[in-house]
């Protein structure tokens, strides 16, 4: 495991990318919060866009949708993810880097998008990710496919939800890929082209989910340790 100063970020290279919240506060405090930072993933995922998404955010829904589908088709991604979860404070991506420099420019839009939206509602000010985020290349199918698992299961892991209401939690990947690909942040073909059915992807996900809280225990020192300035 590296942080983001030693580890140099490649264009097409797939990573884990995590961060987490000073002071290990919440900072996904409502449903409202999650939607917010759901719909900056959405939005900063592209590059050259058109606006800021406080700009974005502020028009109608049918030019938002205009939008959207012009950003869509024309393809120009600075990342392309494979799976995320939102957790109380902390976030996960898996995701691979499209241009140079796409990891950075899209984390760094989110999280200085989502401490201005959370500053104005908590009347706070200051920094709210700590700094640095951390990063894991990815350097097999087998560990991307063991990885989006652990992503999409953390929130079962974190003890945040129950295991049998993984299946629908809105705030991670794992419904685009079981039954909503209307949400369409993610690229989900390959990993779908890795079972025969739907159905074994989601056995994937769910049978092993003690031995991700085994997998957590030595992942998460990883996670955990606080990189020296």
């Amino acid at each position: 495991m590296a942080n983001v100063r030693s580890l140099i970020l490649s264009t097409d290279e797939t990573y884990h990318v995590f961060n987490r919240s000073v002071e290990r506060r919440p900072v996904f405090t409502s449903k409202r919060e999650y939607q917010h930072m759901k719909d900056l993933i959405r939005f900063y995922r592209f590059a050259h866009l058109p606006m800021r998404y406080s700009q974005y955010s502020s028009l109608s829904f049918d030019v938002q949708k205009s939008i959207m589908d012009r950003l869509k088709q024309k393809g120009d991604m600075e990342v392309s993810l494979y799976a995320f979860s939102l957790m109380p404070n902390h976030f996960h991506f898996t995701l691979k880097q499209m241009k140079d420099n796409g990891v950075t420019t899209f984390l760094s839009n989110i999280s200085n998008s989502f401490a201005k939206y959370f500053n104005i509602r908590h009347k706070r000010t200051g920094s709210l990710w700590q700094h640095p985020f951390k990063a894991v290349h990815i350097e097999t199918d087998e560990q991307l496919l063991h990885v989006i698992r652990y992503t999409h299961i953390n929130p079962v892991v974190g003890l945040i939800i129950k295991k049998d209401e993984l299946d629908t939690y809105s705030w991670t990947s794992l419904p685009e890929y079981l039954s909503n690909p209307l949400d369409d942040i993610c690229d989900t073909q390959f990993i779908k082209s890795q079972f025969h059915t739907i159905d074994s992807f989601r056995s994937f996900t769910h049978d092993q989910i003690g031995y991700a809280r085994q997998f957590a225990k030595i992942y998460h020192l990883a996670i955990d340790v606080d990189t020296d300035e």
